[in-house]
């Protein structure tokens, strides 16, 4: 994809993302990882429990991955620009450059699989598959708030 349609991409997300901090509580969403030899899954657990929905937003990927949606439903945006409604269950394919917004309409379980060749650890498959990207448009304000949101949102699914 284009360079500059994707920083327009990127521009428009971390509005939302900032927005989306300014307005709603934020969520500190579990993640669990799972190995087998040459394969990583990270699995995502969202809740909707006392809302209504719950907006999310990936992260930049560099590689091309599947994903599952083992449970739930959600509203994702595309690269295209057109949102499309996943349930599950559903999988998909995720193509570099690929970043996301989300709306979760029910509680969903997101899985994305990962090649592992070299049986790496979880933080060093997140540093080879995952652009780095500060958002700058959260404030030091923003930034308080996802901290204090770690580890007070439990998940039970």
């Amino acid at each position: 994809m284009d360079d500059i349609i994707l920083q327009d991409r990127d521009s428009r997300i971390d509005k939302v993302e900032a927005d989306m901090l300014s307005t709603f509580p934020a969520l500190d969403l579990k993640t669990r990882d799972f190995f087998t030899d040459g394969l990583y899954a990270r699995e995502m657990l969202i809740p909707i429990e006392d809302y209504d929905f719950i907006f999310i937003t990936s992260e930049i990927h560099k590689t091309e991955h599947m994903f599952v949606v083992l449970k739930g439903s959600l509203i994702v945006s595309t690269d295209d620009g057109d949102p499309v409604l996943i349930k599950a269950p559903y999988m998909g394919m995720t193509k570099p450059g690929t970043r996301r917004v989300a709306l979760a309409l029910e509680d969903t379980i997101w899985t994305t699989i990962h090649a592992n060749p070299d049986n790496e650890t979880a933080e060093q498959i997140r540093e080879r598959i995952i652009e780095k990207h500060i958002n700058p448009l959260i404030t030091d304000e923003l930034k308080g708030k996802m901290l204090a949101a770690k580890n007070k949102f439990e998940i039970t699914l």
